[in-house]
């Protein structure tokens, strides 16, 4: 981060935040994306006062529905954390042990200092292709230093494929994974094919936050017609016997052929749940199907099922 140097003690990336010695009193993180928001719900329920900065207007990173980001930094504020958004931050220095984050806000440009014990300085990873001789090669980068690649993963050199992070596209391992069985199959003649729109993210907090397909900002600006069906944990058993009944499912369908559109799961299990969306999408399900399917009772997942079911005919059944 310009002008911010991390010595992984007192101002620390996602790496030194793995290993503090102990835990801080005040933390401060710079950026409330995906990796912010975990490892500062991490430390805030180990007892930090946790202080989240973020440039945009929300929390959870990009791709995120908007309406998911809200019950969301609800959820999160309520646990303890704090958010400053529409905030950039301006500088910090170390004074007495302690250290003072100067920001600002994008909005009003009202100055502040803030103070803490430990910065966590989570504002996005960068892919790791310089000084690796690829100029020398004759590969080019883009400008956000990824290689270039065609629908087979092979760079402006045939034999050199590049994948996962290094490439466009989020950086998720289990993207990267795909990516490699894919590439590899494609060396030796097989077919070579990927939907993005069906890569899954998920934010390991507690509870998990996670989504696969569209957003209703991704359907609205497409001028995709679309359906909406909600269930809350609040009314699932499994949930309420666990003592886990934050969050919600919602699931986005097409208007006119109820085909599934994207899955958004705010919940106990989250990360989990949210591949049966994945594989419902990939195999081009609607939400009559989904609902159709029999859940095993008392499970969180029937809060999908539900939000299914209140997307296709307009009502869920338990939740009066």
């Amino acid at each position: 981060f310009p002008g911010i140097e991390v010595d992984e003690e007192t101002i620390v990336s996602s790496t030194g935040a793995l290993s503090l010695k102990e835990v801080p009193e005040k933390m401060i993180v710079i950026g409330a994306g995906v990796i912010g928001v975990e490892l500062g719900s991490v430390w805030s329920r180990l007892g930090s006062q946790v202080t989240a900065v973020e440039f945009m207007g929300h929390v959870g990173g990009m791709g995120i529905d908007m309406d998911m980001s809200k019950q969301f930094q609800r959820i999160m504020t309520k646990q303890g954390i704090k958010f400053k958004l529409n905030t950039k931050v301006t500088g910090a220095k170390k004074e007495g042990g302690k250290i003072t984050v100067s920001v600002e806000s994008v909005k009003d440009g009202k100055v502040e200092d803030m103070v803490a014990d430990v910065l966590l300085v989570c504002v996005g990873r960068r892919p790791y292709t310089q000084n690796l001789g690829l100029e020398e090669l004759g590969i080019e980068l883009d400008n956000r230093g990824r290689v270039p690649v065609n629908s087979r993963f092979q760079s402006v050199l045939p034999n050199v494929y590049a994948i996962g992070d290094c490439i466009a596209g989020p950086m998720l391992a289990h993207k990267a994974e795909d990516e490699a069985i894919i590439s590899a199959e494609g060396m030796v003649g097989g077919p070579v094919h990927i939907d993005y729109n069906c890569v899954p993210s998920v934010v390991y907090t507690h509870p998990e936050l996670a989504w696969v397909g569209k957003s209703e900002e991704d359907l609205k600006s497409e001028g995709v017609e679309y359906s909406v069906g909600k269930f809350p944990f609040a009314a699932n058993s499994r949930a309420k016997c666990n003592n886990e009944t934050d969050g919600l499912v919602k699931i986005l369908g097409d208007k006119h052929t109820d085909r599934l559109l994207g899955a958004h799961i705010i919940g106990p299990g989250a990360g989990e749940m949210i591949n049966e969306a994945a594989l419902a999408m990939e195999y081009g399900a609607s939400c009559e199907d989904i609902a159709r399917v029999c859940h095993a009772h008392p499970t969180c997942s029937e809060a999908f099922r539900e939000a299914n079911l209140a997307a296709w005919s307009g009502k869920a059944i338990n939740n009066m």
